[in-house]
């Protein structure tokens, strides 16, 4: 009798040593497995952020008064005002209201459709069209920003011609300035963008039918 309870008692010290055993094994792997997961989410932030920084790096500084035309383009390019000052001019007589009042001025300077087409936009071909879905984002001084839809500046839509401005009233605009951008169409003075730095083309494609 003495015997067997001795036996059953050493088979239950031998299944406790068992779970025992067991549960550790157990625990080793989680915490291996979730050792694991962290490292990878460490090393997939490391190879993010390392992106990020190279692309930042990628993209040259700008100097003062220079233009970088991008976006949806096939050829992006920077332009000055000197740069500007070369290429075919136009002028247009312009009244407009800003907070100083009502401004009367003439511009002269490059018609906007003619330096975005030089960066040749993608617009899709196969869409009837297909320039109509596109936009162009215009950005200043101050991180100002103003947008327009591209059919305001395609004359083959739009009456007047939005201009990149090198003078105003017969005076050149300094060259560490930049252009200005000119809208005749509009009675406020809002998308007069000065100090542009950026024209940014882009369609709308992506964002309305990602809202579906």
């Amino acid at each position: 009798m003495t015997c067997g309870r001795q036996n059953e008692r050493r088979a239950g010290l031998a299944l406790a040593a068992a779970a025992l055993l067991l549960a550790g094994c157990g625990q080793s792997a989680d915490t291996k497995g979730a050792d694991g997961a962290k490292g990878g989410a460490a090393a997939g932030a490391s190879a993010s952020a390392a992106a990020s920084a190279s692309a930042k790096a990628s993209v040259a500084p700008l100097g003062p008064g220079e233009v970088r035309v991008g976006g949806e383009v096939a050829k992006p390019y920077s332009v000055t005002l000197a740069d500007l000052r070369k290429l075919p001019q136009a002028s247009v007589e312009v009244t407009f209201t800003s907070a100083k009042g009502e401004q009367r001025h003439t511009y002269k300077g490059v018609p906007l459709n003619d330096v975005l087409k030089t960066a040749e936009p993608r617009f899709d071909a196969a869409k009837k069209n297909g320039q109509l879905r596109g936009f162009v984002s215009a950005t200043g001084g101050g991180d100002y920003r103003a947008v327009f839809a591209w059919a305001e500046i395609d004359p083959g839509f739009a009456k007047s011609q939005v201009l990149l401005a090198v003078s105003e009233d017969g005076v050149a605009f300094d060259d560490a300035a930049g252009p200005r951008l000119v809208v005749p169409q509009d009675t406020k003075g809002g998308r007069y963008v000065s100090e542009l730095n950026q024209l940014w083309v882009g369609v709308v494609d992506p964002v309305v039918d990602g809202a579906k």
